[in-house]
């Protein structure tokens, strides 16, 4: 590219340029810095024959030249205690930043539905932190035996649990389970038990194989005694399942509550797959990166050697607010690295691509990671953590950073390439971009800090974070950049014209040439964009930005789907339980609401009418289950118990009928299997190990009792009535909270007759609101900041107007891609349009501050500005990018709608900026 030169008097800046010439000559040449740098405003441009000067500066510009021309001068200096620096912010963040990932943090405590959540942990705090193990497992029998076995385990290790919750195991329930069955169930039930009292009996005497065998060949040559046709054959074809299921070797247990209870009617044969949970409070240390890791870790160490295992037929999952938290760190933290690693190769690429120099790309990478670790230096004076929005610092300032590198590098390229000096090419690029890089930090500052006013305390400390990365990221550019290019000059090189810049000068002419049809074409973009706009959403549902591919937030989504309420439900604190049960009865009162339960629905209705059968059925069945047990049998007496059931099951073949068929079936399985000791003592584990503790827990429960509050267990007590006589009130929903249409008016329901209602669903729609405001009062506040401060800075209405112009098209764009890309916006990715007039300020604030000192647009788009532009604009993008590949789909979120908003502000900066200029007349007429 050819330069248009002014001839001027030599000015006493070009003083600084003859005393370097003059060290050099004295001294020798340094690092190949001096080169008779004739370089300032007076100096020679070598073979040019004529005195160059830069483009007029002001005061400040002069200020920066003059710094780096210090800089230049004690260069190794500089680099020490930039090396020094480093080093003490790796060990100041290695040894003070923490990561906070409770999202209720996010918002300020302030806020009244905060306040009112606070309200509740603070009555019930065991209802906090909480860790929810979920077991799966094919039948009733195996799930309650693995829980109650769990649970048992996680007691005994009080150092890493608080409390373990797992009512089911509670002898309150044992013994009074029957009385919270409707009185028909109840009644249903000891007439089966009643019919079924002489094969309980036979098997309390005898629970093994050759018990079970002797109740089976008596039942089938006497089908009208111990058990009528109709309910042996299910039995049997429960049996023979569980006979092929061995053979195959697939996990299966006879369940005996189902066959008990008559529960899964004429199901697999071995009961239908049972879940238990058991809700656990760990002790948290807040010391480490994972507060609930030790204790998440000791539940699976225990499930593992319960051998409660998927080999085995049975999963153990965890969920619950500790085990989100834990994979929502671990997911933040894989897509972090990810992107991290992603942003750095990509921004690599491109400043090869972009500078040209592999000198100059190491010079500005150098630069980048040292003020990356200053930055999370300055995140740990100034804040002290990260959470799980401002983790994201590192990605942006990695976009963010590099911009001011590459202009500034490629600046001092077009002055050295002009055929300035080393020294001289420093001041020039200082005295020339300083000015606009300033800028351009302080409005990128403005932008992330105008979440700071809110209470979104999430975004705020983001932008506080970040906002300090921009002062680092100025800072370390005109500093260690500067150093840098004096220890490790690029080889000077006289500039030609590529075909790229030729290109983009020819396209800047086709849309000076066309500018009105190019504005109006952005006019009919915009009001598209405008029409869309009220398409645009907001997701208020936190669950939408979790992984769903973590298995806390997949267990999370199996038991929603299994329980319509899932944890949608609206908590109330009430003064006593009086009130708590007069507050319930208005609340079932209302269309939203499902049920309101409290601490009173734990007393069983018509409880004397239960008592009466209850203690009938105990009259027929305790004898029975009294009587002595006679000890196990031994391998012998297993074949010969299998051999005597066979010939009866042979007999049985022989008539009609499903009891005919199930025989058969049966039969077949058994010799398939085989009569070997160890395979008939597996199938006696398989078939009757849980049913000693099934016919315990029958006794127990033919034990029941009245039941009043105060009998009610302390643990189940303390989850709905606090210590000082508070009450809690629990709200379920009658309608599905994913619709967002649906929360709000279960909200809203609920909240006119409790007004200070707190809860998942009021928090989500609270929160929601928060947010949408925060993003409202920080557009704001960045759009009339920036434009102040680039009014003031500029002087000019007609500049401040050619900046904003094609930001606010960028803006409505932005918006309609979000339209249209069906990419609402959430509480991630919020930060997008604030942020895009901080940050796409600077491209335009570079191409208009460099108009001014340009000939003609067609020759402004040949300088090094474009480029620098573009290339900017591109490591942004990139960096941006890589965010939308991360796994967890908040960040994800933020990257994709990042690198929208970027893309379509620098289209918008380099089609609608000139048009503009040209429509002003700004640049069209040559310089004297």
């Amino acid at each position: 590219m050819r330069f248009r030169r002014r001839a001027l008097p030599v000015r006493a800046g070009g003083l600084a340029g003859l005393a370097d010439a003059a060290r050099c000559r004295r001294g020798g040449r340094r690092a190949g810095l001096c080169a008779a740098d004739l370089v300032q405003a007076g100096a020679v441009a070598p073979g040019a024959g004529r005195i160059v000067t830069p483009s007029p500066g002001n005061g400040f510009s002069a200020i920066l030249a003059g710094w780096v021309a210090r800089i230049a001068a004690v260069p190794w200096i500089v680099l020490g205690l930039a090396v020094l620096a480093t080093a003490l912010s790796v060990w100041l963040v290695a040894a003070r930043l923490s990561i906070d990932t409770d999202t209720d943090d996010m918002l300020s405590a302030e806020l009244p539905f905060r306040q009112d959540s606070r309200r509740i942990d603070a009555a019930f705090p065991q209802l906090t932190d909480n860790i929810v193990v979920v077991i799966d497992a094919p039948g009733d029998d195996a799930a309650d035996d693995a829980a109650e076995a769990l649970a048992a385990r996680l007691r005994a290790m009080p150092n890493l649990f608080r409390s373990v919750f797992y009512p089911e195991g509670e002898p309150f329930f044992r013994r009074n389970g029957l009385l919270y069955l409707d009185e028909a169930e109840l009644l249903a039930l000891t007439d089966r038990l009643a019919a079924a009292q002489a094969f309980i009996g036979r098997l309390w005497v005898d629970p093994s194989l050759r018990g079970l065998a002797a109740v089976l060949t008596l039942a089938l040559d006497n089908a009208a005694g111990t058990a009528p046709p109709t309910a042996l054959a299910p039995i049997i074809e429960k049996v023979a399942a569980v006979t092929e299921a061995q053979k195959a070797g697939r996990p299966a247990m006879l369940s005996w509550r189902a066959i008990l209870t008559g529960a899964g009617g004429e199901g697999n044969g071995t009961g239908s797959s049972a879940r238990r949970i058991v809700v656990v409070q760990p002790a948290l240390d807040y010391g480490t990166l994972a507060p609930a890791g030790d204790a998440i870790d000791a539940i699976r160490a225990a499930a593992k050697a319960l051998n409660l295992t998927r080999q085995s037929g049975i999963a153990v999952r965890l969920t619950g607010s500790a085990p989100l938290a834990e994979d929502e760190l671990a997911s933040v933290a894989r897509g972090m690295g990810f992107a991290g690693a992603m942003s750095l190769s990509l921004v690599v690429i491109l400043l090869l691509w972009g500078l040209r120099s592999f000198r100059l790309m190491l010079i500005t990478m150098i630069t980048l990671l040292m003020g990356l670790v200053w930055t999370a230096a300055f995140a740990t004076l100034a804040v002290g953590r990260l959470n799980l929005i401002s983790v994201a610092f590192a990605v942006l300032f990695i976009g963010l950073s590099v911009d001011f590198g590459i202009h500034f590098v490629l600046r001092f390229r077009e002055a050295q390439e002009s055929g300035t000096g080393s020294v001289g090419a420093l001041r020039r690029a200082a005295e020339s971009v300083g000015g606009s890089l300033t800028l351009c930090a302080a409005a990128a500052a403005i932008g992330f800090l105008s979440f700071v006013p809110t209470d979104y305390v999430g975004l705020a400390e983001l932008g506080l974070i970040a906002a300090g990365g921009m002062a680092v990221a100025l800072v370390a550019n005109l500093t260690v950049v500067p150093a840098l290019l004096t220890v490790l000059p690029p080889k000077p090189a006289r500039w030609v014209e590529d075909a790229a810049d030729e290109k983009t000068g020819a396209a800047a002419g086709w849309i000076v040439r066309h500018r009105r049809g190019v504005l109006a074409a952005a006019g009919l973009l915009a009001l598209g964009a405008a029409a869309l706009l009220p398409g645009a959403r907001f997701d208020f549902d936190p669950l939408n930005l979790k992984d769903p591919k973590t298995e806390s937030v997949r267990t999370l989504f199996d038991i929603m789907e299994g329980d319509r309420h899932g944890p949608y439900s609206i908590e109330v604190l009430t003064p006593s339980l009086d009130a708590a049960r007069s507050l319930a009865s208005r609340l079932e009162a209302l269309k939203t609401v499902a049920e309101a339960r409290t601490l009173a629905d734990y007393i069983p209705s018509g409880q004397e009418d239960k008592l009466i059968a209850i203690q009938e059925a105990g009259v027929f069945l305790l004898p029975s289950l009294t009587a002595p047990r006679r000890p196990p049998p031994g391998p012998a007496a297993r074949v010969t118990a299998v051999a005597s059931l066979r010939a009866a099951l042979a007999r049985a073949e022989q008539g009609e009928g499903r009891l005919a068929g199930a025989a058969s079936r049966l039969d077949d399985a058994l010799e398939a299997l085989g009569a070997a000791p160890e395979t008939l003592e597996s199938l006696e584990a398989r078939l009757l190990a849980s049913l000693p503790a099934r016919l315990e827990a029958l006794k127990t429960s033919l034990g029941a009792e009245p039941v009043t509050v105060d009998s009610l267990p302390e643990a189940l007590r303390g989850r709905a009535e606090a210590a000082d006589g508070q009450a809690l009130v629990e709200v379920y929903p009658a309608e599905n909270l994913r619709d967002h249409a649906a929360l709000r008016r279960f909200v809203a329901d609920v909240r006119s007759v409790a007004p200070r209602a707190s809860g998942t669903p009021v928090i989500i729609l609270e929160a929601g609101r928060s947010v949408t405001r925060a993003f409202v009062e920080a557009a704001a506040i960045s759009v009339v900041a920036i434009g102040l401060l680039i009014g003031v800075l500029l002087g000019r209405l007609r500049e401040v107007f050619l900046v904003f112009t094609p930001l606010t098209l960028a803006a409505l764009l932005t918006v309609a891609a979000s339209v249209l890309l069906r990419l609402p916006f959430n509480f991630a990715n919020v930060i997008v349009l604030p942020l895009l007039f901080g940050l796409g300020v600077a491209s335009a604030v570079h191409l208009v501050m460099r108009a001014r000192h340009q000939d003609a647009q067609r020759r402004l788009f040949r300088t090094s500005t474009p480029r620098a532009v573009v290339f900017s604009a591109l490591t942004t993008i990139g960096s941006f990018a890589s965010l939308g590949f991360s796994g967890h789909p908040g960040t994800a979120s933020m990257g994709m709608l990042l690198t929208v908003a970027i893309s379509l502000t620098l289209a918008c900066t380099l089609v609608v900026l000139p048009a503009l200029m040209a429509a002003l007349g700004m640049g069209e007429q040559e310089r004297v």
